[in-house]
């Protein structure tokens, strides 16, 4: 991964080559706190999905927690294109099947903390698996924060002992989504997605050191993305480390 997105690591991942104490402080600080990291995979067409979309409501209300909805397109031959759907959401759950190596590909499906995986309407099941992440103490506590400063996106990563190659994931959401279904398992419904990922964009690659990362706000900020949020996770889909949000995330 020696280029992202057509920029290079060199323009993208600035070094900070004097990181100050104050930011090793706060790097402690939020290590110590990491949010639990949701993830659902959901699809417009899944009959089955629209209680996991409902439960991702009531979940990104909660302190601690951030919620990341990917609407995939392979159920799209059901006879209702997804209209949130795209083939890189997709893309990210077959990566984490791969990543685990048991190629569990469904709908709808929950990953926690880019680890553990289950059916994404198990409400219990869930706030157990929150639970133990947040007792669960982080093996590589890193500090990540995501701030919008004039016309441009400010990624500050404290420093950590890694010792494998990290992503830095910057992900612009819509918070909340209405959708209307008219064909398909679904039609017929109203249903309600919530903080649906726009796009993924992968911004650098990290290796343990702290660093600055500045993005011209107008390749985050779409109109239609009134927040965003910024994961740092081993390889390209393994654990998450870290992970700072900045707009309308939720609670």
């Amino acid at each position: 991964m020696g280029r992202l997105l057509a920029i290079s690591r060199r323009k993208v991942l600035a070094l900070a080559a004097g990181a100050t104490a104050a930011l090793a402080a706060r790097a402690a600080q939020a290590g110590a706190a990491r949010p639990v990291v949701i993830e659902l995979f959901t699809s417009q067409g899944c009959s089955s999905c629209p209680p996991a979309d409902a439960l991702m409501g009531e979940l990104r209300q909660m302190p601690g927690v951030i919620v990341l909805s990917y609407n995939v397109d392979y159920w799209d031959y059901l006879g209702w294109r997804d209209t949130l759907a795209s083939p890189e959401k997709s893309q990210r759950q077959y990566d984490y099947a791969k990543a685990r190596g048991d190629m569990d590909v469904y709908t709808p499906q929950v990953v926690v903390d880019g680890g553990s995986h289950y059916i994404g309407s198990n409400r219990s099941v869930i706030m157990a698996a929150i639970d133990r992440a947040r007792a669960a103490t982080p093996r590589n506590p890193v500090g990540l924060s995501l701030a919008a400063k004039d016309h441009e996106f400010v990624v500050e990563i404290g420093a950590g002992g890694m010792t494998a190659e990290a992503t830095l994931w910057i992900m612009p959401i819509m918070p909340k989504v209405a959708v209307k279904i008219e064909k398909g398992e679904n039609a017929g419904k109203d249903i309600v997605y919530y903080n649906v990922v726009n796009k993924l964009i992968p911004a650098g690659l990290w290796h343990g050191e702290a660093a600055t990362l500045r993005l011209p706000k107008e390749s985050i900020a779409l109109p239609c993305c009134k927040g965003a949020v910024a994961l740092l996770q081993q390889g390209k889909a393994g654990p998450i480390f870290a992970a700072a949000t900045w707009g309308e995330t939720g609670g």
